[in-house]
Parts: C-alpha cells; structure tokens; sequence
C-alpha cells in the first residue's frame, strides 16, 4: 500500500474527535468526525471504541483498512503512564504499523508552526501549555486543575466570577457589576437564586462554562472586579509561555507562542492585549499568534514529520484545511 496512506490522525477532545486520514505526499484521502473521547469517564476500552466508529468511517471513506503511522492528540493524555495506556489500546486496534499518543495541546501547537518547534498555550474549557524543539525536546505541565497549580480556564473564569458575584450580593466582598449579570443571564433575580439553582442542579453543572463569556462582557462594560480576572488570566498564560520557553532554551531566538481554544480564539481585546503586552515585555522574542486552524491538522502534522516528509508535503496538507 506504501504512499496511499501514510498517517491517521486524530485529534480527540471531551466532546468530539476528529480524524484525517493522509497520504506521504500530504494529500487528504478522508475526513470525519464523532463524539468525545472520555477514559476517566468510560474507561479506556470504552473510549476508544467511539475513536474505532470514527475511525473506521475515515478509513471507509478513503478505501484503505489500516496506515503506515498513527499520530493520535488525546484529551486525558496528562501523564507519561497515561500516554502509554493510551498507546497501547490504540495499538491493539491494528489501525497502524507504529503509534504516537501524546496530549491534545501538541496537535494545537502543531497546527500553528511551520516546523515543530515552538510553545502553545490553551485555554478553553481548561488551561494547559506545551512547548516542543526538532530534536523532539519538550516542555509540558500536568494541567489537571488547581491540583497542579494552574489558575484559569473557562471553568475557572466561571468559579472565580461566582465567588466575587456571591460576596458583592451578600456584603462579604466590594461591590461587581457580576452580582447582577450572572443571574441574569440565566433568566434569574439574583446571587442566591443561581446559587440555589446550581446547588440543587435545576442548572445543571456544565453549564456554569456558560458565564466565561458574561464575565468578558462584564468587563468590556468596564467592571473592575471582572476586569481584575482577566488581567489574572493574562497574566497566568504569559507565565506559562515564558516558562515553557525557558525550559526549552528558547528565550534568546524567535519562537512562536501560538495562543488556541475558545477563550483565546475569541480574541477578547484585554486578553488579547494584555497576553502580549506580558509577553513583550518577558520573553521579547516571543512571536504570539492566535490559532484557529483545525487541530487534527496539527495531528496530520506530526505524523508527517515522523514519516519524514518534505516541506510540499506538508504545506499540501495544510492547504486542504485552509481552502474556504
């Protein structure tokens, strides 16, 4: 079978996974999608049978049943013994020769630089940042939480808002124009209210991610509490920037800091601002760029660089996915 499919890539998040499935000259044979990729929930054989569904469409689609190198981004790929469990479950499903499982920041990254060497910083539902050099050298955090000491996020966003919301209401914290809107926003009179609506789920849970954006306009409006936070925020990814930088030995040449996830790729003008203005001042050489390219690019990416292919390749590739 040789060139005609070189690499399955796959990009697997929460609550969807994305395949491509590519040729060594960078040609596209077939795209398709599915749902989320969750082991902690389902466990490991569980989560991997929604990859195999998606899998096997691609794999239909561009008539071939197995490739040459999986390149496989997971959500839940934290750890080293992580990566490996994953590794293997994906290795015993026979889609390819060798196998590469490694954290789903490193398909963001990868879609954002020309060659692999560079630092992304994440922040959507949660935050996280790896870094990478050719010689395959990387950086990276665990990223679980506030376990590990991140700070941020979307769902951090939302908890530190409804801490400073509930406290302006009750009289415990200084006044913040986030007391009013986050209730609002769920049709409801106040602080108490939405906190006796979250406690007893008649909201349920996950949508507390919800309020990341009311606190955004809350601060655009000029709140300072909530203005407060997102200088937090920027502040949190410049730091982990510089630091992945310095792990790496990057700080003395140009290097890309490509900035992906919703929170950042909404471009939010504080954030936005403030991330750079950090960054110039920290880590001067930092070039920063927003991502939006599709991360199972970034997957493809990686798995084009262990086949060793050229530079046409890859830019082929990445033409399929910029076309409008």
């Amino acid at each position: 079978m040789g060139m005609s499919a070189a690499v399955l890539a796959v990009d697997a998040g929460n609550s969807k996974t994305d395949v491509a499935v590519v040729a060594g000259d960078g040609e596209l044979l077939a795209r398709a999608r599915g749902g989320g990729f969750r082991p902690p929930a389902v466990g490991v054989d569980a989560a991997t049978d929604v990859l195999a569904e998606v899998v096997g469409r691609a794999f239909a689609a561009a008539g071939v049943d197995s490739v040459a190198h999986v390149s496989a981004c997971l959500a839940n790929a934290d750890f080293p013994v992580e990566e490996e469990q994953l590794a293997a479950a994906v290795h015993a499903r026979g889609w390819g020769r060798t196998v590469d499982v490694r954290n789903d920041t490193f398909a963001i990254l990868r879609s954002g630089v020309t060659e692999p060497l560079g630092v992304a910083v994440v922040c959507g539902a949660g935050i996280n940042c790896v870094g990478m050099r050719p010689d395959g050298q990387v950086a990276r955090f665990p990223a679980i939480g506030r376990l590990s000491g991140d700070w941020g996020g979307g769902w951090g966003l939302a908890e530190e808002a409804l801490y400073h919301a509930a406290r302006a209401e009750d009289g415990r914290g200084g006044p913040t124009a986030l007391a009013r809107a986050l209730p609002e926003y769920f049709g409801l009179p106040s602080m108490q209210a939405l906190i006796e609506a979250l406690h007893f789920e008649h909201i349920a849970q996950q949508r507390r991610y919800e309020l990341a954006p009311v606190l955004f306009r809350t601060a655009a409006e000029g709140d300072p509490v909530a203005r407060r936070l997102i200088d937090r925020l920027a502040e949190e990814i410049a730091t982990m920037a510089t630091v992945a930088m310095t792990r790496l030995g990057l700080l003395e040449e140009e290097t890309p800091v490509v900035l992906g996830g919703s929170i950042l790729a909404a471009r939010h003008e504080q954030l936005d601002t403030g991330v750079r203005d950090l960054l110039a001042e920290r880590a001067p050489k930092a070039v920063p760029r927003v991502v939006t390219a599709s991360p199972v690019l970034g997957a493809a990416l990686l798995g084009l660089d262990e086949a060793g292919a050229g530079a046409a390749a890859r830019e082929r590739l990445r033409e399929h996915f910029t076309r409008p």
